[in-house]
């Protein structure tokens, strides 16, 4: 089975916030990515579609340097950049933000905290030479970037234990964008929320991208990420089944091609 010829092969690279094209990636003697290719262009949503085993996390952690690509391309920030792909440090400085499933958010810290972890701003003179922090400005930063991503919070200083789920994953999408000047990805933004809480990560994914961010999410939620999305990708069995607009695609049009594949492949 052949990959379909994706549009990403004929288009301006210098576009693209990050892309991974026709990539192979082999543990031991599994297959778990063949020939998959996703692109995300500045300012666009793609949400990225598969059964479990299709290469969806496989991909990702590929993308950011977890996983050292076997053959394939990766793109960030219009530049080819998978021959020094050695860590996630490449990601970081090609300005690529991760927000994985879990939040790796510190709940007995604030969200102040937790914005700044691993970017923590000392005070000037003496007192950042003794370890101190500028918690004024951090505050003031993290309030600015709230307030601009439409986030309501009771206060900065309150801890992340005591938010809401959807509160939480705001606080982690806030804080990737905060770092973020390219791209930034998300793994099922999501999962475990009610509908209400959904919609509004949904709204705040749309205005990241507004900011001029690529973002490429992983979801199970496909009625959603149709409506969040610009484009789809979806794999199979390490392979890019189809890369496509979200517009007029339906929920049965992704199933069938999630299934389909399979069927084809069978027959």
């Amino acid at each position: 089975m052949s990959t379909p010829t994706l549009p990403v092969d004929n288009v301006d690279r210098s576009d693209i916030a990050i892309a991974g094209l026709h990539i192979a990636k082999r543990f031991g003697h599994v297959n778990a990515l063949i020939d998959a290719s996703v692109t995300v262009r500045r300012g666009e949503v793609v949400a990225l579609f598969g059964d479990n085993g299709a290469g969806k996390s496989t991909f990702v952690k590929t993308l950011v340097g977890i996983n050292k690509p076997d053959a394939g391309e990766i793109i960030m920030d219009g530049k080819r950049v998978d021959e020094h792909l050695d860590s996630v440090r490449t990601a970081r400085n090609n300005g690529i933000e991760v927000v994985y499933q879990d939040l790796a958010l510190a709940h007995d810290l604030s969200v102040v905290d937790n914005m700044y972890m691993g970017h923590e701003v000392k005070q000037r003179g003496i007192g950042g030479a003794l370890g101190f922090l500028n918690r004024k400005d951090m505050a003031e930063k993290t309030d600015q970037v709230l307030r601009e991503l439409s986030i309501k919070l009771p206060s900065v200083y309150v801890t992340v234990g005591e938010l809401s789920g959807g509160q939480r994953q705001a606080v982690a999408v806030a804080r990737a964008v905060m770092w973020a000047r390219t791209a930034v990805l998300m793994d099922e933004p999501t999962a475990a929320l009610g509908a209400r809480q959904s919609e509004i990560v949904g709204e705040l994914i749309r205005t990241v991208a507004a900011r001029g961010l690529g973002v490429l999410m992983i979801s199970h939620d496909i009625p959603r990420a149709l409506i969040t999305a610009d484009r789809v990708s979806i794999l199979w069995r390490g392979h890019t089944a189809l890369e496509a607009p979200s517009d007029g695609l339906t929920v049965p049009d992704v199933v069938s091609t999630m299934v389909g594949f399979k069927k084809d492949a069978a027959a």
